[in-house]
């Protein structure tokens, strides 16, 4: 796992921070709702279900930061972002309780994600790809090597055939010098049969 620098380890604080106050809001929407104190009854629904969702989120968001993953940039600076701007909407609604805290986390959570250190750490870079990398070119070396191997084996098949066909010549040669015995010179004439005197 990658280092966390003190700038990121605060993001993700602030970001768990809004995620509790999330929570918050979500369990005083959910009973507002129970208490039939919305304008309607499915609105007030709707709106605790999202705020359930958004609590959840938030919070996974948070948990990439800790564990230092590169998509959580992303997202952990759109969270300032309405963090931020919900913030201000409070201070003009005059809402000091809920927009000073929310606008503070909001700028903090913007310089934790923004500085040096943490935007280096949530840069994508796929290390895990160098080993098998440099093993490449190595396998690639190997195989021109195996192949400069098989045509000197292809020559060395040829010689061998012809010294077995310069063997087979002398051997020929050989038998074509031995001499040849005579034939056989009591050979009888053909079609003559012996003529027997009578006495």
């Amino acid at each position: 796992m990658r280092p966390r620098p003190l700038a990121l380890l605060l993001a993700a604080a602030v970001q768990a921070i809004e995620a509790a106050g999330l929570l918050i809001v979500a369990v005083l929407t959910a009973m507002d709702t129970a208490a039939g104190r919305s304008y309607h009854n499915s609105s007030g629904i709707a709106l605790t279900v999202i705020a359930f969702g958004a609590v959840l989120a938030v919070a996974f968001i948070a948990y990439g930061l800790y564990r230092v993953r590169p998509w959580s940039r992303t997202p952990a600076l759109f969270t300032q972002l309405f963090v931020g701007t919900t913030g201000v909407y409070l201070l003009n609604g005059h809402r000091l309780g809920w927009g000073v805290p929310a606008l503070l986390l909001g700028i903090a959570g913007f310089v934790g994600l923004l500085v040096p250190p943490s935007w280096r750490a949530l840069a994508f870079r796929p290390q895990f790809q160098d080993a098998p990398a440099t093993s490449q070119p190595a396998a690639k070396v190997a195989q021109p090597a195996a192949k400069v191997a098989q045509p000197a084996a292809k020559v060395a098949q040829p010689a061998g055939q012809a010294g077995a066909a310069a063997g087979e010549t002398s051997s020929a040669a050989q038998s074509a010098a031995r001499p040849v015995p005579p034939a056989a010179s009591t050979a009888r004439p053909s079609g003559k049969k012996p003529s027997s005197r009578r006495r």
